[in-house]
């Protein structure tokens, strides 16, 4: 019983996953695609965690979701985007 449970979590787990990293690749807005990436870090580091190596799942959160997932936000908050249409033209 308790196997059949653990299959369907990380079933679950891997939907999410595939899902997410799907939507960070296909995306158009970066902000979107940089969260879509820090989740699908998350979920690889919950299945190492239920794959009973702990120790990869922190070393996952803590360099890719903490350091990476930071740095790629910073680029796209440093990134210049203009907001709405501009009218010059009156």
């Amino acid at each position: 019983m308790i196997g059949i449970i653990e299959g369907i979590i990380f079933f679950i787990v891997a939907l999410v996953l595939i899902s997410f990293a799907i939507l960070s690749v296909v995306t158009k807005d970066i902000v979107r695609a940089a969260l879509a990436l820090i989740i699908s870090m998350f979920t690889v580091a919950a299945v190492y965690i239920m794959l009973n190596a702990q120790f990869l799942g922190i070393v996952q959160i803590l360099v890719y979701v903490g350091a990476i997932g930071v740095l790629i936000l910073f680029a796209v908050m440093l990134t210049k985007k203009t907001m709405g249409r501009e009218n010059n033209d009156q």
